[in-house]
């Protein structure tokens, strides 16, 4: 049985790591250049549908 290569496999959680931190770096400079446009979060779900009113949603007389 060969023995694990514990150099290579750590190279690549760090190379993951690096990958990851840069894309969430990218995201962060996209979002503070242009918050008008934003991700969408708390205007609509997720799946794209508008939400349907229920009896929590109803503004208060």
């Amino acid at each position: 049985m060969a023995k694990p290569n514990y150099s290579f496999e750590k190279r690549q959680r760090e190379l993951a790591k690096k990958k990851k931190k840069e894309e969430k770096l990218k995201e962060k400079e996209l979002r503070k250049t242009s918050p008008g446009s934003g991700d969408g979060q708390g205007d609509e779900p997720a799946d794209g549908e508008p939400q349907e009113a229920g009896a929590g949603d109803q503004p208060a007389p």
